[in-house]
């Protein structure tokens, strides 16, 4: 497992560097999106200034008539294939949705990182 030491993701495509899109996956049981988006302002902040696109995967409202975890995490699977990376924060081994996007991330060949 790579831990997260720096936070500029570069990887070389066809012979050109290529700057990273990545997705954070946190713990987010309990919480409104408002306490989601501050505990992950810093690394979303970190990883712009160094030129890579983070791509956000709070989701704002789910159909009335779903499950709302379960939806919210289909969503979260839906953006792993639009990523090259996945950030994982602090607590992710806990977490139930993001132990499964950790497995997706990992059986589908994503990077993965985390910020421990």
């Amino acid at each position: 497992m790579q831990a997260l030491s720096i936070y500029s993701f570069y990887y070389v495509m066809k012979g050109r560097i290529k700057i990273m899109k990545l997705m954070i996956s946190q713990p987010m049981k309990g919480k409104t999106n408002e306490q989601i988006r501050e505990e992950r302002a810093e690394l979303v902040s970190r990883l712009q200034e160094e030129g890579n696109e983070v791509i956000d995967t709070v989701f704002e409202n789910a159909p009335e008539d779903e499950d709302i975890a379960i939806y919210m995490l289909s969503q979260s699977i839906r953006y792993i294939g639009k990523v090259d990376g996945i950030v994982f924060m602090k607590g992710w081994e806990k977490a139930r949705g993001c132990k499964i996007e950790h497995e997706v991330a990992v059986e589908y060949g994503k990077q993965v990182f985390y910020n421990n």
